[in-house]
């Protein structure tokens, strides 16, 4: 059963749903753009059944009370020190971390940063930051795949462009994957006063964020063959960033919408990982 919380930290109030009883297996989940909280209903509900205490926070920009203005807030180690407030503020000391899209991006940061408070990472289709921008540099195919980070760069430009016409260019971001009712709700958060500029904005600071440490925790990348934003070439060369045991699943005929898409194998996935890495 899913429940609705709060987590109050020193850099304001993050809301978030929560599964299971505190006391179990201690895991968050880190939602991509241009989601939230509610993109791991599943695991959630299927991790939380399962004797683990789950928590999914609707993150910075995305979160009302964690809604600040300035590119420079959206810096990646504000978003790491996001990810270590929450856990503080549950006392959580060790806890598996998983992130899908940019929520990924944060997860490796967060496990290259300070691998002590991780006990396992879990990836789903953004590879490791290092991994990505080499194949940025060298790989023609991902620059192409990767042209809409520089555009939502842009001030204001994507906010008029994404809300046009109801909408209709950041619903067409789905490529109609997942549910018509999740997407309304997402335009729905997207339309309140300065929320898609909060989530843009993690694009915007992203070339201030310096480079990612390799992973030196149990590591799990899941990819699938029909992202439109990550290439093989990312994705095959991120086991070199990962010096603990490493797991890379390839799900076939699936978007970049993994969690939703196809819930059930994702979850079956990080299940398995989680019971071979339980200290």
């Amino acid at each position: 059963m899913l429940e609705a919380t709060t987590i109050p930290t020193e850099f304001g109030t993050f809301d978030a749903l929560t599964s299971g009883a505190p006391g179990g297996r201690e895991v968050m989940l880190l939602h991509g753009f241009p989601e939230a909280a509610i993109a791991w209903e599943f695991q959630l509900t299927a991790l939380g059944g399962g004797g683990c205490h789950v928590v999914a926070p609707d993150q910075r920009g995305y979160s009302a009370g964690v809604r600040p203005d300035k590119v420079a807030d959206y810096h990646l180690q504000e978003l790491i020190g996001d990810v270590v407030a929450m856990a503080d503020q549950l006392g959580w000391q060790r806890f598996d971390l998983v992130g899908h899209d940019l929520g990924a991006h944060v997860a490796w940061a967060v496990a290259a940063a300070l691998p002590a408070r991780i006990r396992t990472l879990t990836a789903v289709s953004h590879p490791h930051p290092t991994a990505f921008l080499q194949a940025m540099a060298e790989d023609e195919d991902q620059a192409q795949r990767a042209q809409h980070f520089s555009y939502f760069r842009q001030p204001r430009t994507p906010e008029r462009a994404l809300l046009a016409d109801d909408a209709a260019a950041l619903r067409k971001i789905f490529d109609w994957k997942i549910p018509q009712e999740r997407i309304d709700d997402y335009i729905h958060r997207l339309t309140r006063p300065d929320a898609l500029t909060g989530a843009l904005n993690w694009y915007r600071a992203l070339p201030l964020a310096g480079p990612t440490a390799p992973i030196t925790v149990p590591t799990l990348y899941v990819w699938s063959t029909e992202d439109t934003a990550i290439g093989s070439t990312a994705a095959l060369t991120t086991a070199n960033q990962v010096t603990a045991p490493y797991r890379f699943e390839m799900l076939e005929d699936l978007s970049h919408w993994i969690p939703e898409e196809a819930p059930e194998s994702l979850t079956r996935l990080l299940m398995q990982h989680l019971l071979t890495h339980r200290s």
